[in-house]
């Protein structure tokens, strides 16, 4: 049965509780220009322009084929055709020999960022659409994953200073192909889409035969949206379970009542654990689960000592029990390049200053820099801080020597005072997570 094309209404009523957007809208769509995102560029931008807004197209050049700076000027030209603002983001540099598609997707997460915060855009518009949430379940499922993953893609996700929103979810890819035809709008076929090298190639093709027996990328959705209402209830009650008994501290650390382990069900338990160890640990992937639930059972019967687990040290303390980044795991130093906004450690975001000194990077402070400025400042005015944590504190270096730490108050010159606008703690994976949004 021929599929109908996307109507503006259709896409203004999916854009909808995707809001609140501002009055003077103006949002990204990452355009690969396949017929999913090259779609979804020109409903966006229909709807955008309705509202007094504009889009701008983000089109990513990975550099990982000799025809791919041509296609993207391809796109490029075809959206510039129907006046749409288009620019190139290229991924330069050396590729690396394993993990190419991982690899390559968070570089393609991170250049759309920085492109947007850089231009004060606050909404990126992503392509991905039924098809692509029944395969993601599906690649999930083969992987053993629990709630988390089998929820798959979320419609909103939130970012450090904007939003990832997938308004397509609820179509199949046939309908976006259909808009296009209708359009007049040619796209392009990307060959690794059909490449059996990939684990989703293999899958999309396996979609027919499921199908059959009532797999379909429908109920496969379906199932998807399903397991995020139970991933949004878990979240709920991680997020009332840590406002009541977990407290982070600014300079990267936590403290946890052990309640927060013995009182809610073990399910919700765990979950926090596991938050709080990417959290204060600066990872991005959890401990792997036998060994998080061994700690949790730990927890809940009272830690006697000192463990670590995912880049994180736990210890019992006179609050409770502490939470503190394992020195051993930190990240190495980074060169502090004026005008750079970078992350560090996985805990830290901050912002050099312009007109920084040349030379100066961060790191930890480590037990010898605590004494030394300790040795240097009257103890009482520094802040009280637990042993395990000073020698994880972000420290500012030049010539080899302490610059500045920022959480101590400390600087050695005037010229360290200012080199950095700010320093925040962001943790790569936050305590708590949005919920899925369910359209």
């Amino acid at each position: 049965m021929p599929m109908t094309p996307i109507t503006a209404a259709e896409f203004a009523a999916l854009m909808s509780p995707l809001g609140p957007f501002e009055a003077r809208l103006r949002v990204a769509v990452a355009v690969s220009g396949g017929a999913d995102s090259l779609a979804l560029a020109l409903l966006a931008d229909q709807w955008a322009k309705a509202l007094g807004g504009e889009v701008i197209a983000l089109t990513v050049d990975h550099r990982l084929r000799a025809n791919s700076a041509t296609e993207a000027a391809r796109v490029g030209q075809w959206l510039a055709a129907r006046h749409i603002p288009h620019r190139i983001l290229s991924w330069d540099g050396p590729k690396p020999a394993a993990d190419l598609q991982a690899q390559a997707r968070a570089a393609r997460y991170r250049l759309l960022e920085e492109f947007c915060r850089a231009e004060g855009v606050l909404h990126v518009l992503l392509g991905h659409h039924r098809d692509d949430q029944a395969e993601t379940l599906l690649m999930r499922l083969g992987r053993g994953s629990g709630v988390d993953g089998l929820a798959a893609m979320a419609s909103v996700q939130e970012g450090f200073a904007l939003r990832w929103l997938r308004p397509l979810l609820p179509l199949p890819r046939a309908r976006l192909a259909a808009t296009l035809i209708a359009l007049g709008q040619d796209w392009v076929e990307d060959p690794s889409n059909a490449n059996d090298a990939f684990a989703r190639a293999r899958l999309r093709k396996l979609i027919p035969v499921l199908a059959t027996e009532g797999l379909s990328p429908e109920r496969l959705a379906a199932t998807a949206k399903t397991m995020g209402r139970a991933r949004v209830a878990l979240e709920t009650m991680v997020a009332e379970t840590a406002a009541r008994w977990v407290t982070l501290h600014p300079a990267g650390f936590a403290v946890a009542d052990p309640q927060a382990f013995a009182h809610p069900p073990d399910d919700v338990g765990l979950r926090l654990l596991t938050r709080l160890l990417m959290c204060v640990g600066g990872g991005t992937y959890a401990p792997r689960a036998e060994r998080s639930e061994k700690l949790f059972w730990q927890l809940k019967h009272g830690l006697t000592k000192a463990v670590t687990l995912g880049g994180c040290r736990i210890a019992p303390c006179s609050e409770g029990l502490l939470f503190s980044r394992e020195p051993a795991r930190m990240a190495p130093p980074v060169a502090l390049v004026p005008g750079a906004e970078l992350s560090w450690d996985g805990r830290f975001r901050l912002k050099v200053a312009e007109d920084a000194p040349i030379g100066l990077v961060l790191g930890a402070l480590g037990v010898t820099g605590w004494n030394r400025v300790a040795g240097m400042v009257k103890p009482r005015r520094l802040p009280v801080l637990p042993a395990a944590v000073r020698a994880t504190l972000p420290t500012i270096y030049g010539d080899d020597a302490i610059s500045a730490v920022p959480h101590l108050g400390y600087n050695r010159s005037l010229d360290t005072v200012c080199a950095l606008r700010w320093i925040v703690a962001v943790p790569s994976s936050p305590l708590t997570v949005a919920g899925h949004c369910l359209v």
